[in-house]
């Protein structure tokens, strides 16, 4: 008797080709319905599901997974980021964890240097001008942006995307300065020729542009607060595409139209989709919704691993991506 295929729910519409193959090798529930789902629909689909395909839009609680049916074994999270799960819960009830990390370091990595040159060349007001037919031609003092070159960039957190942020920088000429939760070694402070910082506060109060690009835990939750944005100087940008609570948005939004703070590029907001209406105002600001990592190639990737995941779960094998409370 053959035996009896894995019954995989996925929580969203996935790129073709990714539920193609999750239907070849498992018993695929699809999302045709691409919408967040609710919390009783998330419960109904774990009642009876072996492995559960979630996506950020999910937030997997302790008061969820203890909803989950018996057979619920993994959790195979298509993204990166795991702050929407509670990890220690669901190893209370002796579910795995998986996620698909490094497949977007590129693609978010590329994005940085877009916000970062959209914001300091002054793209939303040129935009603006040329989209509403109030350019009236081109003026020696037009729309001045600033050059990225001798500029010092603060990465905040320097795992693969923060890695891959400044080597793009680098090649614009740019100083690199990083604060991470450990030094990084050596080889690669030579290679990226950085500074480490140890003191967030004295890094802050130094750069032109910082970058943020540390994952949201409860250490990293506004980080970047009043207080301490305060510190930046006035002429500074901030970009962000990692999470939006790392940043306290309502202290930016106050610098922002202040003046306080020279510009801010966001691809993520503290409370998700939900954005505060003075920022979208602003002019020195370029807001993005939330595609840092949304190539075609990086979301085949990320289904990729997320297979790979359930099919050494399936064998009995650990999924290689496991995520441990430690990581957190």
């Amino acid at each position: 008797m053959a035996k009896a295929k894995l019954k995989v729910v996925l929580t969203r519409k996935l790129p073709d080709i990714v539920e193609t193959r999750m239907s070849e090798l498992f018993n695929v529930r699809l999302r045709y319905d691409d919408s967040p789902m609710t919390a009783d629909e998330l419960a109904t689909s774990m009642a009876d599901a072996d492995v559960l395909v979630p996506t950020i839009t999910d937030i997997i609680d302790q008061s969820l997974l203890a909803r989950a049916g018996p057979n619920l074994r993994l959790i195979a999270n298509y993204g990166a980021g795991f702050d929407h799960i509670d990890i220690q819960a669901a190893q209370q009830r002796d579910i795995l964890v998986s996620n698909t990390p490094g497949v977007n370091s590129e693609d978010t990595a590329d994005m940085v240097i877009c916000l970062i040159l959209a914001v300091t060349r002054r793209l939303r007001e040129g935009l603006r001008e040329m989209t509403t037919g109030s350019w009236s031609g081109w003026a020696p003092t037009a729309l001045m942006g600033t050059r990225l070159g001798g500029k010092r960039l603060g990465i905040l957190g320097m795992g693969r995307i923060g890695s891959a942020v400044a080597r793009r920088a680098r090649v614009f000429g740019m100083q690199i300065h990083y604060h991470n939760r450990r030094r990084v070694h050596a080889d690669l402070e030579e290679e990226l020729e950085a500074t480490y910082w140890e003191s967030l506060d004295q890094m802050v109060a130094r750069m032109d542009v910082i970058s943020v690009n540390c994952p949201h835990t409860p250490a990293t939750y506004h980080l970047l607060n009043a207080r301490r944005l305060k510190l930046a100087k006035p002429d500074s940008v901030i970009v962000n595409t990692s999470r939006g609570e790392v940043i306290d948005q309502n202290a930016l939004t106050r610098m922002l139209r202040e003046g306080k703070i020279a510009g801010a590029g966001l691809d993520v907001f503290e409370r998700g989709h939900v954005i505060n209406p003075r920022i979208r105002k602003l002019n020195n600001v370029v807001l993005l919704p939330h595609i840092g990592s949304a190539t075609l190639e990086g979301r085949i990737e990320m289904g990729e691993k997320v297979l790979i995941n359930i099919k050494n779960f399936e064998d009995g094998h650990r999924p290689p991506d496991l995520v441990l409370p430690s990581m957190i």
